[in-house]
């Protein structure tokens, strides 16, 4: 054993634990998502709008955003074994009472409810991951757990969503229900049972959240998915009208785009995995570049594809990186403090979803849609010089240890 940990290499138990929590977060992700596919039977269904259906998606990123951070902070100092296994059975009531609802104003509640569950035990995760895996592989498995999410998108909604569509869309959801147990059921039995928690007040760990760094370093990744948001909320009309793809074809592209966003989270892991910190500068460079090209790709169908699909490989680029970097800080600012800062990176992603989102809005209005990708590649330029900011701070915080070390009087 202590061979294989000096080595880094994974043993079975660590090996199932990561894949516990990856079909943890496929298993959100194919319950956040799947109403996107299922909003014109559910409208129809409950006698609502589409407008009003509409916020079943806004109301869950909203309620993720501003719920997750605030109950990690308070659960974070109980147990982490029964605390995963009562959010997990949680997780599993809000999607029974989807299923069971009759109503939009139940359906919005039980939206509410799986949504901020999902976001803690996102962090929990996150944070289970950090402390069990050996050092050398804390980024490939942090990023290969993030990757449950996307392809929770590859394959759990278009199915969830065939499911809908052949019976009805309570039927998705007790899909989505049958998927929790699974993971509960996995969860008793692989989760570790005894691991440290640093007990600290609520307040106590929002107080993270003054840390000129730690502000710093959360809008880094806002401001990298706003870049890919910019464009992307607007992909269907960018392939239909822009690079002239037929309707018929844009679900297609659409699940390519998927599979490469896929490679994106293997991706995340190589750059995790050799001080991803110091290389982000340059990968927001690169996105910018990517975003960027579309400008000059939609003249053509191809290269406009190419462009896409590029984009959909760097999307998820820092995501390991990331949240390695947020636990990081808090270990050195306020250790107690850990298990918060690992929900930020899913809060500032669904921030940034926003601001792309109503930035790309802004651009179609006055400009039209081939200008989405300077606005893209400003954000992913913006993320750059954050990256550049903080991994100056850290170098200069180095070497004032380095010096105050070499002159201490011993």
């Amino acid at each position: 054993m202590t061979k294989v940990l000096e080595k880094g290499l994974l043993t079975t138990k660590q090996k199932v634990l990561a894949f516990t929590l990856t079909l943890l977060t496929f298993v959100m992700g194919t319950s956040e998502f799947v109403i996107v596919g299922l909003l014109t039977e559910v409208s129809s269904d409950l006698n609502i709008s589409l407008a009003v259906a509409g916020t079943l998606v806004s109301g869950f990123a909203i309620a993720y955003a501003i719920g997750t951070p605030v109950l990690t902070a308070y659960v974070s100092r109980f147990p982490k074994y029964p605390l995963m296994l009562s959010l997990i059975s949680l997780f599993i009531v809000g999607n029974i009472i989807s299923a069971l609802s009759g109503s939009y104003e139940l359906l919005i509640f039980s939206r509410v409810i799986t949504a901020v569950v999902s976001g803690v035990l996102v962090a929990l995760s996150m944070s289970i991951a950090s402390d069990i895996m050996p050092e050398s592989k804390r980024g490939s498995i942090i990023a290969l757990i993030f990757a449950g999410f996307t392809i929770s998108n590859v394959i759990g909604v278009p199915l969830g969503t065939l499911i809908g569509q052949l019976g009805n869309w309570q039927l998705t959801f007790w899909f989505t229900t049958f998927l929790g147990i699974v993971s509960l059921v996995l969860s008793i039995f692989i989760l570790p049972r005894k691991l440290k928690v640093q007990k600290a007040s609520a307040k106590e760990q929002l107080g993270l959240l003054t840390n000129p760094r730690m502000i710093l370093a959360f809008f880094i990744p806002t401001f990298s998915i706003a870049g890919t948001y910019t464009i992307y909320t607007y992909i269907t009309p960018i392939l239909e009208e822009g690079l002239g793809i037929s309707t018929s074809y844009v679900s297609m592209i659409l699940l390519a785009y998927g599979a490469f966003s896929i490679l994106s989270n293997v991706l995340a892991g190589k750059i995790a995995s050799h001080n991803g910190v110091s290389k982000l500068r340059y990968v927001f460079i690169v996105q910018a570049v990517i975003l960027g090209s579309l400008y000059f790709t939609m003249e053509s169908t191809i290269a406009g594809l190419v462009s896409l699909m590029l984009m959909a490989v760097m999307i998820y680029a820092m995501n390991a990186t990331i949240q390695l970097y947020l636990m990081n800080l808090a270990t050195v600012y306020f250790p107690a403090a850990k298990d918060f800062a690992s929900s930020l990176t899913p809060v500032a992603v669904n921030i940034g979803i926003a601001l792309g989102a109503t930035l790309g809005g802004y651009v179609v209005a006055n400009g039209g849609y081939v200008h989405l990708s300077w606005a893209g590649g400003a954000c992913a330029l913006i993320a750059s010089g954050l990256a550049y900011a903080s991994y100056r701070m850290d170098r200069k915080q180095v070497l004032s240890s380095s010096k105050a070390y070499e002159g201490a009087d011993y």
